[in-house]
Formats: C-alpha cells, structure tokens, sequence
C-alpha cells in the first residue's frame, strides 16, 4: 500500500516483532491524556494467555510504524465470535498517512475469514464510522462512556447486554 509517496506492508506480527510493537505502542499513546499508559501490557498480556485472535504490523522504511490487535470479548446475552479492536497504534510521525485505516482495514478483513459476527471497540466516532462503526442501544460496556463505545455487526445480527473484555485489558505491567 502507498500513501503520501511513501510504501508500507500491512503482515502478522512475528516473534522478533515483540519489541518494536511495544514501542510503537508506546510512543503512540505516550501524549493522551484519556490512556493510562498500559497498552503495551495489554497486547503484551494478550498474547501471552493465548487471547490475541489478530495481530498485525505495519512496515515501513525498514521498520514497524503501525500495531492492531483484536482480541475475543464475551457478551452477556451469550452472542459467540465477537472481538474488540484495539490497541490500534501508528508512530506519532507516521500518523495521518493512512497507516491506522489499512491496519483496521485489514483486520476487519481478518475477522471476516475467522467468521466473526462482530467488533467492538472504545474510541472516536468521528474517526471509526467511516469502518461502520457505531453506537448501539442495547449493548454497553462498563465504564465507558455510551458515545465512546462502538460496534460494528458483520453479520447483520445485534446482540444485547454487557460486553467484556479479556482479563488481559487490566494488564498494568
């Protein structure tokens, strides 16, 4: 994929991945405010107990610029094969590039070949609706704001209830 004259790949994170993701993750959230900081050890908690279902890179230049991951999440009325999106992470001086809309993109894509019947996600709607996203009467997830949760179905189907996500999310080191 191109944007802005400069070429980038969209591929699965590989083992020797591990370290740049958690850069990358880092210096992504490092100056927002809303994050605690701790993405890095939720994708890192993620992969480790077997829970990360789409892991994938963006490579730029010799190196990764981009991460997403895309976890399972259970909901209380019982709907199967939903998954949250996030962390999404771009290098400050790579975002804007279109790099964040490939990797979610593709992803998406992904889901779809795993036969996913949804994805939910903490976020803007201002950016993620252009993917589809949006809120969804019915479905909720503890804590966070109505207008910052988002949903997308991909089979049509809308469940209810509380969503959860991975015990991973509370990984703080």
């Amino acid at each position: 994929m191109t944007t802005a004259n400069r070429a980038f790949e969209i591929r699965d994170e590989a083992a020797d991945d591990l370290q740049a993701i958690a850069a990358v993750t880092m210096a992504a959230f490092h100056d927002m405010d809303i994050s605690a900081h701790t993405e890095q050890f939720i994708i890192a908690a993620l992969r480790d107990s077997g829970a990360l279902a789409v892991s994938l890179v963006a490579w730029q230049e010799g190196r990764i610029v981009g991460h997403i991951a895309f976890s399972r999440v259970s909901i209380s009325d019982g709907a199967a094969d939903w998954y949250c999106l996030g962390p999404v992470s771009v290098l400050p001086e790579c975002q804007g590039q279109g790099i964040g809309s490939a990797l979610i993109g593709q992803g998406l894509t992904r889901l779809r070949r795993l036969n996913a019947k949804g994805c939910v996600l903490v976020g803007r709607p201002g950016f993620y609706s252009r993917f589809g996203f949006g809120r969804r009467d019915g479905l909720t997830y503890e804590g966070v704001p109505p207008e910052a949760f988002l949903a997308l179905s991909l089979d049509g189907r809308w469940p209810q209830g509380e969503v959860k996500d991975h015990l991973a999310f509370r990984a703080t080191q």
